[in-house]
């Protein structure tokens, strides 16, 4: 096989990874939905989450033979461990003050922050390839959500937004550099352990009952095998065959899939402006994944 066609191969092959990635991490405000609306606190859910799938991706990290505590796995705990929590904080604290919608729209401007980095940082370029998925994919966002509202625009909720958004920005690369010399499964497995200490912590700040049913557990259950353990094991294998553009670019399916499943299990309604905007993204998806010499 030549160069070229395993370069597709591989870039295929990420791109199905990626995607299913986000189809998991779309799951993510459904099962949260159930949790909290069933009475469990979202910091519990939170504990949970991590602390379950820190279990089951340590476990998969010794499957993979990665047996002993490495020195780049504890820079992963604490940086990306830290950073994952941080930026399921500021999304949380923006709903306070602008409307769901909106923070979906200024959160998923996160790849156009990615291809900045890699630009600024001179390790991806821009291409003209790149920048039409870009703009099919944020056009497609812009669609599914529709223009925030000047009255929603509350400033400190577009900031925390947008900083949430500049975070996960910086935190795909940053992630794509610290995993070399661990598995996916490691990598995971510290980033879990790191997000799963600094909710404990902030659960210790206040009553250290736990408030979970049947309802929340399951729900939980769901959030730590799907949205978490799954979720980033294919995320990070997809992030070593794309780089950081391409894999931010085919994120952005998530929403278009949150609201499928918001349709399927919560029952709320799919509108055309929503499948108008999941055509955009799958356009954009498609546009990458295009030979060099047909994208027009």
């Amino acid at each position: 096989m030549g160069t070229p066609a395993a370069a597709r191969s591989a870039a295929g092959s990420g791109t199905l990874l990626v995607a299913l990635s986000a189809c998991g991490f779309a799951s993510i405000p459904i099962f949260v939905t159930l949790a909290t609306r069933s009475g469990t606190p979202l910091l519990d859910v939170l504990v949970g989450r991590y602390g379950i799938a820190a279990v089951l991706l340590a476990a998969a990290a010794w499957a993979s033979r990665t047996r002993r505590i490495q020195r780049e796995g504890l820079r992963v705990l604490v940086t990306i461990g830290a950073l994952q929590a941080l930026i399921a904080y500021a999304s949380l604290a923006a709903l306070r003050y602008i409307p769901a919608a909106t923070l979906s729209f200024l959160f998923y401007t996160y790849p156009a922050w990615v291809a900045v980095i890699a630009r600024v940082r001179h390790s991806e370029p821009f291409t003209r390839p790149r920048l039409v998925a870009l703009g099919c994919s944020l056009l497609g966002v812009l669609v599914m959500v529709g223009s925030p509202s000047a009255t929603a625009l509350h400033p400190v909720g577009v900031a925390l937004a947008l900083g949430s958004a500049s975070l996960y920005a910086a935190y795909i690369p940053l992630i794509g550099e610290m995993q070399r010399g661990l598995t996916p499964a490691a990598t995971a497995a510290y980033m879990a352990i790191g997000a799963a200490l600094v909710f404990f912590l902030a659960k210790m700040l206040g009553p250290l009952a736990f408030d979970i049913n049947p309802v929340s557990a399951r729900a939980v259950v769901g959030l730590a095998v799907i949205s978490t353990t799954l979720a980033f094991l294919l995320f990070l294998r997809g992030l070593r065959l794309l780089g950081s553009v391409r894999t931010a670019i085919v994120s952005t399916i998530e929403p278009f899939c949150t609201a499928l499943l918001g349709a399927s299990v919560l029952g709320q309604p799919l509108s055309r402006t929503t499948l108008a905007g999941g055509a955009l993204i799958a356009a954009a998806v498609i546009v990458l994944q295009l030979p060099a010499g047909r994208r027009v």
